[in-house]
């Protein structure tokens, strides 16, 4: 069977894969990547001005509830979840690498007591200058210091320090990052 059987409208389809190519081409000679197409249909900075401080880039595949507050110069990458139901606070100059979840409450009691208790909220800090790799979890009442590094696939359960390289399930400090002369230094535990 035809797919233009199914369509109401087949020249409207015809238009969108036409502008589907148009845009796919663009961002690829432009950014050197095929994205999915509702990214190349708005401007990846229209949602950081509209949720963020200055010069904020967040992919339209990520979700925002709640409040939020993201500093100038920041990086929210394609199929996050930015959780601001309990309050979340991303400082300046940071990235938040693709398919980071990042929640300031949660469901636990209320569903382990059939409803009975109620969610639980606690507000997210990430200082500035931070790196939060792709697909890391943070879960709610964490206050992550400037400068800090989190490593990809991390879980994030408690609070660190600034300058704090850190890795796995649950994160753990695994060494310090040092800013010597305009520098960037990071030193790993032995």
């Amino acid at each position: 069977m035809n797919e233009n059987e199914y369509i109401s409208n087949p020249e409207l389809l015809n238009e969108l894969r036409k502008l589907h190519n148009q845009l796919r081409d663009y961002t690829k000679k432009k950014y050197t990547r095929i994205n999915p197409f509702i990214e190349d249909l708005f401007d990846w900075k229209e949602k950081g001005d509209f949720c963020g401080g200055k010069n904020v880039t967040i992919y339209d595949s990520t979700t925002i509830v709640g409040e939020v507050m993201i500093g100038d110069n920041t990086w929210v990458g394609p199929f996050c979840s930015l959780d601001g139901t309990g309050g979340l606070e991303i400082g300046s100059h940071c990235t938040i690498a693709a398919s980071s979840h990042i929640f300031t409450h949660d469901t636990v009691r209320n569903c382990l007591s059939g409803g009975i208790e109620l969610y639980e909220y606690a507000p997210v800090r990430i200082g500035s200058c931070c790196f939060v790799g792709a697909q890391t979890t943070i879960i709610k009442g964490i206050d992550i210091g400037d400068h800090s590094l989190i490593s990809a696939n991390s879980m994030i359960n408690k609070s660190f320090p600034s300058y704090s390289i850190i890795a796995g399930n649950p994160g753990l400090l695994i060494g310090r990052v040092e800013i010597k002369y305009g520098k960037v230094i990071l030193n790993y535990f032995k």
